[in-house]
């Protein structure tokens, strides 16, 4: 197939795991009632709970979450792709949770999987912080999806920040890069156009990220914005700050030919780094 419609829902993930599915699972028979062949939730789906403890309390072991049953329910019953862009998941051997990312075909099995790898742990000039390494395990592999349409590269959120992960899931053969965020408003008036832009332009790749939005708790507001681009860096649909959803048409010949204009994946090359002893003598 030479090309899909793809679909960002945003949502207001809050503590309560069932009305989250609810609202999750109303938007994606939206979106694939309006057409859409390939339908992604944003990072966090199934909870947005601000507690560790309640978190924890709440999170259920990857074979009996209730979200990721419904999802590969759906999926299975409109025959569409769904990315749940990542759920809360208990992991058996650690206190950690896992923030995990799902690729579901449109039978409801599984195509892949992927937890999330940097860690946002960060002190904003706000005094906001954010110390997601306290609560999550990060992940330490990346992932390539095979679908319908080609090779899916999967990240979660922060993993935008770190340019060489998209370059070797470009180099190894992705098309489409998903990005599923819970952007703080902070970060993403500043930071989240021109970043996922980069990514897309940086990889002659198609982004699609699908964001939460809004108030969550007393300290969280997300900033929304879910985009999907393509390889030349352009904007092809743009959700506001409520929840809804957004679609676009991904034309797969778009990559092939961007990435003959600006072969910069093809013109990589290896090189040394000389430092001032200086800098040498500091790492030592």
């Amino acid at each position: 197939m030479s090309s899909f419609t793809a679909a960002c829902v945003q949502m207001t993930s809050k503590g309560n795991v069932q009305e989250n599915r609810e609202v999750a699972t109303g938007l994606i028979k939206e979106a694939a009632s309006a057409g859409a062949d390939f339908i992604a939730t944003p990072e966090v789906t199934n909870m947005l709970e601000p507690n560790k403890a309640e978190a924890r309390a709440k999170a259920q072991l990857q074979e009996d979450d209730i979200t990721l049953k419904a999802f590969r329910s759906l999926a299975e019953d409109t025959g569409k792709w769904i990315l749940a862009g990542s759920l809360v998941i208990k992991k058996p051997d650690d206190e950690r949770l896992a923030n995990r990312s799902f690729l579901i075909r449109p039978d409801g099995q599984i195509a892949a999987q992927y937890d999330k790898i940097h860690m946002f742990d960060v002190e904003l000039d706000t005094g906001e912080s954010h110390k997601e390494s306290r609560a999550y395990a990060p992940g330490d592999a990346a992932h390539l999806a095979e679908s319908t349409w080609g090779m899916v590269g999967m990240s979660v959120c922060y993993d935008v920040r770190f340019a060489h992960l998209y370059q070797k899931l470009a180099l190894a053969g992705a098309g489409v890069l998903t990005v599923p965020a819970a952007f703080t408003a902070t970060t993403g008036e500043a930071h989240w156009h021109v970043l996922l832009r980069a990514r897309a332009i940086e990889n002659g790749a198609f982004v699609i990220a699908p964001a939460q939005c809004g108030q969550h708790s007393e300290k969280r507001r997300t900033y929304g914005h879910s985009l999907i681009i393509d390889p030349w860096g352009k904007i092809l649909a743009e959700a506001g700050e409520e929840p809804g959803f957004i679609t676009a048409e991904i034309n797969l010949a778009h990559i092939a030919k961007r990435r003959q204009q600006i072969p910069n994946l093809r013109n990589i090359r290896n090189f040394t780094l000389h430092t001032p002893d200086s800098v040498a003598d500091a790492a030592e």
